[in-house]
């Protein structure tokens, strides 16, 4: 495990599932970490639960984007670690049966709420030395899969949007990488998908492939507490797929 101590992190979309382990993973390595979520209730249960302060607004919203980051970087004193993973999670489903009007909303309803973050996270990271920008995304911008036409293009939007900011940020010692699983047992999202007559027979189908086991929320909070320490300085602009075997990219 990496050493955090002296580090300073914001988990956007940090009250629950992935973002939430990751927060006590970091913070168990010794960083000081805040939270943020959209749900004022859950986001503060959490915050409380860790004995961390908490930020709450819609990270799809620009302006509440920046206020949030902001407001983490005053409390802490600086900010050195941004987690984002707040995008929202549309159900699988297949183009033909996708009215139109909603094609945009799945789109940006993942993608805005995962980069807005990061962008305002960057000016921070910039006037203050670096840091390390770890965004959530998922194989679905990787693989084309039937059901997640939209959501895998949010997907690949999120993965080329880290890799712009990596090539834009190494000279003020800005790192970018992106995390890219595919079925992660241990979350709401798992439990919703699960349920889902056609999203549950998909990724059931997905779970067989998973020979060195299915991801569970611990194996992503560990990737994210390597990326944000001292090991992972030579490290930027990668889309690391956990999956426990369903992909090798």
């Amino acid at each position: 495990m990496a050493d955090l101590a002296g580090r300073r992190a914001l988990l956007v979309g940090g009250s629950s599932g992935l973002g939430l382990a990751a927060a006590r993973a970091m913070q168990a390595a010794g960083a000081t970490v805040t939270i943020a979520g959209r749900n004022p209730d859950r986001a503060t249960e959490a915050a409380r639960a860790l004995g961390c302060h908490v930020v709450t607004g819609d990270a799809a919203d620009p302006d509440q984007s920046a206020r949030m980051v902001a407001e983490a970087a005053s409390a802490m004193g600086g900010l050195d670690t941004l987690w984002s993973s707040a995008g929202g999670d549309p159900m699988p489903r297949l183009q033909r049966d996708t009215p139109l009007a909603e094609v945009m909303g799945d789109l940006t309803g993942t993608l805005a709420p995962v980069i807005l973050p990061a962008r305002a996270a960057f000016d921070h990271l910039a006037a203050t030395g670096g840091g390390s920008l770890i965004l959530v995304a998922s194989d679905a911008g990787k693989i084309p899969t039937p059901g997640e036409t939209a959501i895998g293009a949010a997907m690949a939007a999120i993965i080329q949007f880290a890799r712009g900011l990596a090539v834009e940020g190494k000279r003020a010692g800005i790192r970018a990488n992106i995390l890219t699983p595919s079925i992660v047992r241990g979350t709401p999202l798992y439990d919703r998908l699960m349920g889902d007559a056609f999203a549950g027979k998909l990724f059931a189908k997905a779970e067989s492939m998973a020979s060195l086991g299915v991801a569970e929320p611990q194996d992503l909070a560990d990737l994210a507490v390597f990326l944000a320490g001292p090991g992972a300085r030579r490290i930027t602009g990668q889309a690391i797929s956990v999956t426990g075997g369903i992909s090798a990219l």
